[in-house]
């Protein structure tokens, strides 16, 4: 006799019992160690995190020649300032030694140095980076670097590559904004009375 589809089911399904009621899931407890790529993403949001004030840029400059000369003025610094920095004839203030550092030492030394001059209200500054003969695999990156960050600087006026006596294409004279007190100061000191 044949079985119907009921009977056949409930025969084959006779031996099972039925699985305990349970709404608990339970999660394996393995340890999975991070990917490559979110390991990454936790670097790049750190980087977010620690952001660098510093905002001279690290594109590809133009490389000059190693005795090229370096000279820049803004708009508006007067012909006779600009020929007085250029001859050397300003007093130094302050004196930074890039020789022998990285491009990202040389970058945040030279970042540092102006800021902290620019509060202090030093004004002249003789920057030494060398001409980059021994520079591999390109001479004259560091100073390359500097002449385009000197431009990128709001606080630079101008500024001039040095006299032989102070280190000629190897080193460059920098005039600095006056801070606003010095401006204040300036401008009490020639006031008509």
């Amino acid at each position: 006799m044949a079985m119907t589809d009921e009977e056949l089911f409930l025969a084959s399904m006779g031996d099972v019992t039925p699985l305990a009621q349970s709404n608990q899931v339970e999660l394996s407890r393995l340890k999975h160690s991070p990917t490559i790529a979110q390991l990454e993403k936790r670097r790049a949001a750190q980087q977010e995190i620690d952001f660098d004030a510093n905002f001279l840029s690290t594109e590809y400059v133009d490389l000059l020649d190693p005795h090229d000369l370096l000279q820049y003025k803004k708009s508006g610094v007067q012909e006779g300032v600009y020929k007085n920095l250029r001859l050397g004839k300003y007093q130094i203030d302050a004196t930074l030694d890039l020789h022998g550092k990285t491009f990202r030492e040389a970058r945040s030394a030279l970042f540092d140095f102006v800021m902290d001059c620019q509060q202090r209200n030093i004004r002249v500054l003789l920057v030494r980076h060398g001409i980059g003969l021994k520079s591999k695999p390109f001479p004259a990156i560091l100073k390359s670097y500097v002449n385009k960050w000197f431009q990128e600087m709001p606080q630079v006026l101008a500024f001039h590559s040095a006299l032989s006596c102070h280190g000629g294409s190897a080193a460059t004279y920098v005039l600095l904004k006056k801070s606003e007190e010095k401006k204040l100061e300036n401008r009490e000191l020639h006031a008509k009375r």
